[in-house]
């Protein structure tokens, strides 16, 4: 099967995309998390360092996930991939 450019620009698009969100959740995992404790100050009460293992990365991925089902469903549409609705 050969695939249309138009194909071939929606995989390229949406390989870049994921490969964007997966640095944003590396950093957000490890990097951001592995310097934390330096980080000494409190944010609503509590130290910075527990809040971003505790609350912040949570609050981050959720934000991940939605972004990415909104710029796939847009991108779908763009390309003419999307699925029908009823």
């Amino acid at each position: 099967m050969k695939l249309e450019p138009r194909h071939r620009r929606y995989w390229r698009r949406n390989l870049r995309m994921t490969a964007f969100l997966l640095l944003i959740w590396f950093a957000v995992s490890f990097v951001v998390s592995f310097f934390a404790r330096e980080l000494s100050f409190n944010f609503f009460g509590w130290p910075f360092s527990f809040w971003v293992g505790a609350q912040g990365a949570l609050f981050v991925y959720c934000l991940l996930i939605g972004f990415y089902a909104w710029y796939m469903n847009r991108l779908d549409i763009e390309h003419g991939v999307d699925e029908p609705r009823d």
